[in-house]
Formats: C-alpha cells, sequence, structure tokens
C-alpha cells in the first residue's frame, strides 16, 4: 500500500522518511532476508532529498533490492 496524505488529495503518495511531507518520485523496493521470501517486496517511498538517504540506510542492512521511479512502478503494477 503506498502511503498518502489525507489533505493533499485521493493518490498523493508521500515520503517515507519520518517527518517529511513531501511529495514522493521514488519507490525502494526491499526485503529483510530473515523474515520474507526472495520473491517479496516490500516498499518505501522517498522524494528527491530523501532518496539517497533512504537507500543507504537498507542498502547498509542488506534488504534494498530496487530504486525506481515511482510512474515506472505505477506502471508496472497496473
Amino acid at each position: 500500500m503506498i502511503p498518502t496524505d489525507p489533505g493533499s488529495g485521493p493518490a498523493s503518495p508521500i515520503c517515507s522518511a519520518k517527518g517529511c511531507r513531501a511529495d514522493a518520485v521514488w519507490v525502494l523496493a526491499w526485503n529483510n532476508p530473515k523474515l520474507h521470501t526472495p520473491e517479496r517486496r516490500k516498499t518505501w517511498l522517498a522524494c528527491e532529498e530523501h532518496r539517497e538517504h533512504l537507500s543507504q540506510f537498507l542498502g547498509v542492512r542488506g534488504f534494498l533490492k530496487d530504486v525506481v521511479p515511482l510512474a515506472e512502478w505505477e506502471d508496472a503494477g497496473s
């Protein structure tokens, strides 16, 4: 499920960074191999400002699987 900001319309995805309310433009697909099957993908969303920070956080833990533009992710899901 993509988090949205209740005050900004029905489908306005927002960044997953703590306290950030900016529009999301990136999807960070990840999984925790200790908890999830290899094909399972969880997602965090990121604005331009937080993309690198969130990617590093997941990458250091070995969780990050892919980073794609939000529009591309949505197109692939439909």
